[in-house]
């Protein structure tokens, strides 16, 4: 569409302009200047007469009429299908821009138009349109002409042109964007300067490329809360049927030139208040709409000087619509997903079986994996020996986490502060409070992550608190059993600010109970010592279960379960076991398994002699005294060197 702009006239504007400038037209024009020319510059010099004016006149008055039809004709076509107009209409270019901008393209598409500006500007170093050539083309007094290219103009914050080379102002020349050439030519591809992850989202139901550009209302969106795809979904109900480009800070030209080229919506994506470089460059692009898309609220002075209208996104969660659209399916109550989650775990299902609980745990795991273990549950009920009442606590525990649908959603108890459920297991080491867990995850037919509290925990500040939001985050949507052990590192009692270590010791702590609080899955605190726990999470807690020591009857069917029925048990006397060994049930495992080890290396069954030299081996590890009353006729044989080693 630039053609009526392009070989004629540019070829008559390029005699025009060498006449103007008192230098007859001749073959190799630029390669060298010859005596005429000199006088002729010598003539022109202030003081000393010039060429005529009206040479230069009567040619111009000769082309008028026709260089008035072609603008015309260009300025039609602005309005036309073509994907030229459709771009200069994204941009909002003046009339006077899309001209220069037509003939920079024409230029550059045209290797015989390139001789032709070498020729007009004198200097076969300058095959594209100078800013002094751009001047002398477009010579009328309103016509932006050279300005077209100044730092402000629509064309540069479009990112559609830019000045190549680094010379005296007269001889930069003007240069379209590359992507832009490629667009013209039909090349769909994105431009490859665009930030990594950088997302084109096609316009639904919107006008096909090169067709009139939407009326878009509102030009920046501040939108917050939810998830990311909430927020999304936010931003296409502000403009529904426009393309979207979802991109990160920071603001390149790039993510521009593409939205401009493109007319499509920018989504800027954003984890915190965006840097004074980005709201600059939100604000300079004034012809896009954009949309700020960050969890909380940005502070007032971070946002762009534009107009702006802000929405909050209430609830994130995936609803029915979303399920069925993704998944072609009913919501699973058993996952509490968000549309970002629904989304990702419906391409990982998609990928693998189909089913929608791998694909669940895969979301989860990818973020826990590396602070926390996975314990896939195996025992049960049975595995666990424990008091009645502990028990019982520990099915009540399972049967809260259960019914939460019933209580809150068809009761409708209010759910403050949140849905979940926190348990409290405290006891002395060994006592099965770990086993319980795994137990209590298995009769829920959940997932078992044991925090690394070592992971977590950072002397960074701020890293801590990065590192529980990734955690509960996952956790969420697999809708995981977290396992805290050791939990006073975590959850210990907010001590008197001495220094700015227990400032930010305190910090963690609070942020820790807030995050705990809007969690709706199922935690488990583990703690060897309950009064080390701070008190504002005692007030959190919805089941507390005491783990003490075994006695006598515990111990002994916790022995019996420790020697599997494969085993090949003779003369282990049990009830001696579990009256003389006052021993945790971690400590009991712990001593049937070193006597298996030892028969193993005997190549013989497992005896008494082995279960009574393991029991030594188990106390000499907690650092207890070995005494006559405990090992009773047993006691002579712990304390013989030769019998304690294993025969060869």
């Amino acid at each position: 569409m630039w053609a009526p702009l392009a070989d004629p006239l540019l070829q008559r504007e390029a005699l025009i302009c060498r006449m103007a400038q008192g230098r007859a037209p001749r073959d190799f024009a630029g390669l060298y200047v010859g005596d005429d020319e000199i006088d002729g510059l010598l003539t022109s010099l202030p003081g000393l007469d010039g060429p005529g004016a009206e040479r230069v006149e009567q040619v111009r008055a000769i082309l008028a009429g026709r260089i008035a039809a072609a603008r015309a004709a260009f300025a039609a076509e602005l309005a036309g299908p073509s994907a030229f107009a459709a771009v200069c209409r994204s941009a909002r270019l003046p009339v006077g821009e899309a001209e220069v901008l037509a003939l920079l393209v024409a230029v550059e598409l045209s290797p015989a138009r390139q001789r032709l500006v070498a020729y007009v500007q004198d200097s076969v170093q300058l095959p594209r349109l100078t800013l002094a050539g751009l001047a002398r083309v477009f010579h009328e007094p309103d016509h932006p002409a050279d300005r077209a290219l100044a730092p402000g103009s629509r064309l540069r914050r479009a990112g559609l042109a830019r000045l190549a080379g680094d010379g005296p102002w007269a001889t930069r020349a003007g240069e379209p964007a590359e992507r832009l050439i490629w667009h013209l030519r039909g090349d769909p591809g994105p431009d490859p300067d665009l930030p990594p992850g950088t997302v084109l989202a096609p316009a639904g139901g919107s006008a096909p490329v090169g067709g009139a550009a939407p009326d878009r209302p509102g030009g920046l969106l501040l939108v917050h809360g939810g998830d990311r795809d909430s927020r999304l979904r936010a931003v296409r109900s502000r403009w529904p049927g426009a393309g979207l480009l979802i991109c990160g800070a920071p603001v390149t030209e790039a993510v521009v030139r593409e939205a401009t080229i493109g007319d499509l919506v920018v989504v800027l994506q954003l984890d915190g208040p965006p840097s004074a470089a980005d709201s600059d460059a939100v604000a300079r692009a004034g012809h896009l709409c954009w949309a700020l898309s960050s969890p909380g609220e940005l502070p007032l002075e971070s946002v762009p000087e534009r107009a702006w209208q802000e929405v909050h996104v209430v609830d994130g969660d995936a609803d029915a619509a979303d399920w069925a659209a993704l998944l072609g399916r009913e919501p699973d109550p058993a996952y509490r997903l968000s549309r970002e989650q629904l989304r990702l775990v419906a391409a990982a299902a998609a990928a693998d079986s189909g089913e929608i609980a791998p694909a669940v745990r895969r979301l989860a795991g990818g973020h826990l994996d590396q602070v926390a273990v996975r314990i896939r549950p195996r025992r049960t009920w049975p595995d666990l020996i424990l008091p009645a009442d502990e028990e019982r606590q520990l099915r009540e525990l399972a049967a809260r986490h259960r019914g939460r649908d019933t209580v809150y959603g068809r009761w409708r108890f209010s759910p403050v502060p949140s849905v979940g459920v926190v348990g409290l297991f405290a006891g002395p080491s060994g006592t099965g409070k770990t086993l319980a867990a795994e137990v209590v995850a298995g009769e829920l037919g959940l997932d078992l992550y044991k925090v690394d509290i070592s992971a977590v925990v950072s002397k960074y500040i701020g890293e801590t608190e990065k590192n529980l939001e990734r955690i509960f985050g996952a956790a969420a949507a697999g809708d995981l059993v977290l396992f805290f052990d050791e939990a006073d590192a975590l959850f210990g009692k907010r001590s008197e600010v001495s220094d700015a270590h227990d400032r930010y010791a305190n910090i963690e702590v609070a942020y820790l109970l807030q995050r705990l609080e809007t969690y709706d899955g199922l935690v488990i605190l583990a703690t060897n010592l309950q009064r080390n726990i701070d008190p504002a999470f005692l007030r959190r807690i919805s089941v507390a279960v005491d783990f003490t020591a075994p006695e006598e009857t515990e111990r002994r069917a916790i022995w019996a379960r420790a020697f599997p029925a494969t085993a090949p048990v003779r003369d282990v006397d049990l009830d001696f076991l579990a009256r003389q060994f006052k021993i945790t049930g971690g400590v009991i495992s712990n001593a049937a398994l070193g006597a298996a080890f030892l028969a193993a290396a005997e190549g013989g069954p497992i005896t008494m002699r082995h279960a009574i030299l393991s029991v030594k081996r188990e106390f000499q590890k907690l650092g207890r005294l070995r005494t006559e009353k405990e090992f009773d006729r047993y006691f002579d044989l712990v304390n013989r060197d030769a019998d304690a080693a294993p025969a060869r």
